[in-house]
């Protein structure tokens, strides 16, 4: 893993105090409970703010690009930051949690892994989906439609062309306020079917219990890296002392207990 993100701010970090400032967090919105909670761990013990705004990873970027103020990315894929690296917006990426991809059923619809597929390409279900290259669940997605064509040829095809992009685009449809975005729209019958990051999913039924979470069987199996970087032009006084505390046991634990797979955690 690329640590090079922490030698090149290191000597710096060790100044940091209460009052230098806040940490500027863009995050993956399926990263809102996780980070939210470690944000909140990280100002009680540091007494650094964290003023983070979460939504679509392609999204997020873009803002950043286009040059609003940030010190830390925290990305649903490692693409997004690698392009701000690549530009020299900001340091290297290092991976700090995986995912992966299930499906959230309707109440009502039987279905499991072993007939997940089937029941997507049924001519009468609604596949929903998150937005391509806008939000990296919708090129996850994309990945499944892909392993489902070297299954059954047109399989992948005949995905592609029914699936609706529902979520993760700037003019998405948004949920009434406290309500789960994708048990949602499932509910609301835009979607028998929702492909969705399984921490996604986890929450969706938590939500809204008569959902269903399905896994998706081996042969479609898509994983989900998170990318980790800093902006070059924050205060390193700040950023750094949050991704140390996001790669630290406790940030793993955290990470860990909203679902995902923390490769740093302690085992």
């Amino acid at each position: 893993m690329k640590l090079a993100i922490l030698a090149c701010l290191a000597l710096t970090a060790a100044a940091a105090r209460a009052d230098d400032g806040v940490v500027r967090l863009h995050a993956a919105g399926s990263l809102r409970p996780a980070l939210t909670e470690m944000a909140q761990a990280f100002t009680a013990a540091h007494g650094i703010r964290v003023e983070a705004a979460f939504g679509s990873s392609g999204t997020l970027r873009e803002r950043l690009e286009g040059g609003e103020a940030g010190g830390v990315y925290a990305s649903a894929d490692m693409g997004n930051p690698a392009a701000l690296a690549r530009d020299g917006k900001a340091w290297p990426v290092v991976t700090f949690a995986r995912n992966r991809l299930c499906a959230i059923a309707r109440p009502g619809l039987a279905v499991s892994s072993a007939t997940l597929l089937d029941a997507m390409l049924a001519p009468g279900t609604t596949l929903g989906t998150s937005t391509p290259r806008s939000d990296p669940a919708g090129d996850y997605a994309m990945q499944v439609f892909a392993r489902a064509g070297a299954l059954r040829p047109g399989a992948g095809a005949a995905l592609q062309a029914k699936a609706v992009m529902l979520t993760g685009a700037p003019g998405s449809a948004a949920p009434p306020p406290g309500r789960n975005v994708y048990a949602w729209h499932v509910l609301e019958g835009r979607a028998d079917l929702f492909l969705a990051y399984c921490t996604a999913a986890r929450e969706a039924v938590a939500a809204s219990p008569s959902l269903q979470a399905v896994d998706l069987p081996p042969d479609l199996a898509v994983g989900a890296e998170y990318g980790l970087t800093a902006l070059r032009a924050a205060d390193p006084r700040t950023t750094l002392p949050f991704v140390l505390f996001i790669l630290s046991p406790g940030g793993q634990a955290i990470l860990a207990r909203h679902g995902f797979d923390a490769p740093l955690a302690p085992h």
